[in-house]
């Protein structure tokens, strides 16, 4: 004889404990998940900061090694006018310096197409060179002058352009030109364009040449200066905008604020820069700019 089965019901301890797994898997699941998000956030937050803050010192140490060395600079602009102390010899005596300003060769004329458009070389003999003109044997200043002119902004051609004997050394108040126009021919930096030939380089100041000036061998050629500056700073949430300025002259009378401004790195806490001999220590730090989560991250570099 058939029978009917017998159904059951969940007893009330099978329910207890099935309510309990929930409870125990409701309460640290949803301690999990948030753990795993907050790992998510912070990770994404640290590697966006590690790009940023890594390309901005790679892309100014790259600047910094085609610099004149003794040519460097830190400018505060927090005060009128301007103080600066040159950051290879002194060192930086100004903790509230925010500009890290430079002379840069002219290294793209340097490297050509296939030869150096200009040779880093004048030739002494005095039946070749004299005090109205200099003769860099294989330069072709022409080619320099239409290079300089594609490569600028504003058009800048070698009128204007300065060269820097190496081994030089100056007296001056003035050598670089950042406190104004260089007037003569007796600072580190000497104002020229082209002569009549190609190789031949001629004085820019109207009234001097080279005349008892102390001519060497080898030189550097110089189109323009750079400068990288925290700027839009917030003292409030301590965090500004890195910025590089370019397309300038200084021995001209020009300022940083003069030349081209493109911007490197947004959310920036700290630039920071050490000079010792021909050393530079920089150290940038970004920050989050997402709410509630108070983060940095630095990174540092020794340009040589």
């Amino acid at each position: 004889m058939l029978t009917k089965a017998n159904r059951h019901a969940f007893t009330m301890i099978e329910l207890i404990f099935v309510i309990t797994i929930m409870g125990i898997l409701g309460k640290f699941g949803t301690e999990f998940l948030a753990t795993a998000y907050k790992s998510f956030i912070f990770s994404k937050i640290n590697n966006n900061l590690q790009e940023k803050s890594a390309s901005a010192i790679e892309f100014i140490s790259k600047r910094l090694e085609s610099r004149i060395k003794t040519s460097v600079i830190a400018r505060n602009v927090t005060v009128t006018p301007n103080t600066i102390n040159y950051v290879n010899g002194s060192g930086l005596s100004d903790s509230d310096a925010t500009v890290l300003e430079w002379i840069a060769t002219d290294i793209e004329g340097f490297r050509g197409n296939s030869t150096p458009l200009w040779s880093g070389i004048i030739d002494l003999d005095t039946t070749v060179s004299n005090a109205s003109k200099l003769i860099s044997p294989t330069s072709n200043f022409t080619a320099v002058s239409t290079q300089m002119a594609l490569l600028s902004p504003t058009g800048k051609t070698l009128t204007g352009a300065a060269i820097y004997f190496i081994r030089s050394f100056s007296i001056g108040t003035n050598p670089w030109g950042y406190g104004g126009a260089i007037g003569d021919q007796t600072e580190l930096l000497h104002p020229i364009k082209k002569g009549t030939n190609q190789n031949e380089l001629i004085s820019n100041i109207a009234g001097f040449n080279f005349a008892g000036v102390r001519v060497y061998e080898y030189y550097k050629l110089v189109s323009t200066a750079y400068a990288v500056e925290l700027g839009d700073y917030d003292n409030t949430n301590k965090i500004g905008n890195l910025y590089l300025y370019y397309d300038y002259r200084p021995w001209l009378g020009q300022k940083f604020t003069d030349g081209k401004k493109v911007l490197l790195a947004e959310n920036i806490n700290t630039f920071r820069f050490r000079g010792t001999g021909s050393l530079i220590k920089i150290q940038v730090c970004a920050k989050s700019d997402l709410k509630n989560e108070e983060y940095a991250l630095c990174k540092e570099k020794t340009v040589y």
